[in-house]
């Protein structure tokens, strides 16, 4: 009788040690289980989602090279104007010459005085003018700072900046050598300011004259006012030896173009 119910216990304690072993080892949904050590933990996933679309007419924003900015510190001279009589820019005391469009001129001679040092900041160009960004006074604090023309306002006609022009002639010393967009030689500045232009193409059959130091004569139709005397040539060459450049009746050619609205 003793032995049966020592049997019966023994297999009790037995179904109850197979039964917490089958629990202990099945997976708990709750708890996660820990990365083995030494490996990388899963990252977290994401949808694709798309980046929206730029909105239209939006263009990308160009930031400024600061290493194409060149800078400089000069006295004003003199000013320079082109043959519609705006302002155009000016030479320092160091022979820099200083480009700045001619839409400005308002605001560039009532921030500059000649005899002032400036500090102008900008690009240089092929043909070695600085094309300036920033022009400031350096006595004074007043700034000037280039910028496209006011959407809206139309350049004046040609025939109308045409009519406002005077026969001129001029003659000199050659200081200065100016150039179009690409490089390439368009007129000359002699050492009293006066400025000469021309075509490229006519600049290139004068280059015996279109350079430092030579002497040259010029006729044609520009302005003079007190910041300076411009002309578009209509005849060019050495004093005494003036070349028509274009038939009597045929048209001037045209004026340097005004800047593009941006």
């Amino acid at each position: 009788m003793q032995s049966t119910r020592y049997a019966s216990l023994r297999i009790a304690v037995l179904a109850a040690l197979l039964t917490a072993n089958a629990v202990c080892a099945a997976p708990s949904a709750a708890t996660p289980t820990p990365p083995r050590a030494g490996t990388d933990p899963p990252l977290p996933s994401f949808s694709a989602t798309p980046l929206p679309a730029p909105p239209q007419g939006a263009e990308p924003r160009v930031l400024a090279d600061a290493a194409s900015v060149a800078i400089t510190r000069g006295t004003v001279v003199r000013f320079l104007t082109n043959p519609d009589g705006d302002v155009d820019g000016f030479i320092t005391d160091d022979g820099t010459l200083v480009r700045f469009p001619p839409h400005m001129s308002a605001q560039l001679t009532s921030a500059v005085r000649r005899g002032d040092l400036v500090e102008v900041s900008g690009r240089r160009e092929e043909g070695g003018s600085l094309a300036a960004q920033r022009i400031t006074d350096t006595q004074t604090g007043r700034q000037v700072i280039d910028e496209p023309p006011m959407r809206g306002v139309q350049p004046m006609p040609r025939a109308a900046r045409e009519g406002g022009l005077s026969r001129l002639s001029a003659q000199g010393q050659v200081a200065h050598i100016t150039t179009a967009p690409r490089g390439e030689p368009d007129g000359v500045i002699l050492s009293d300011g006066t400025v000469i232009k021309l075509t490229p193409p006519v600049a290139q059959q004068f280059a015996a004259l279109v350079r430092t130091g030579a002497t040259v004569s010029a006729q044609g139709y520009g302005t003079r006012n007190q910041y300076g005397t411009a002309l578009q040539a209509t005849a060019f060459g050495s004093p005494g030896n003036l070349t028509p450049l274009y038939e009597r009746n045929a048209p001037m050619p045209p004026m340097p173009p005004m800047p593009q609205m941006h």
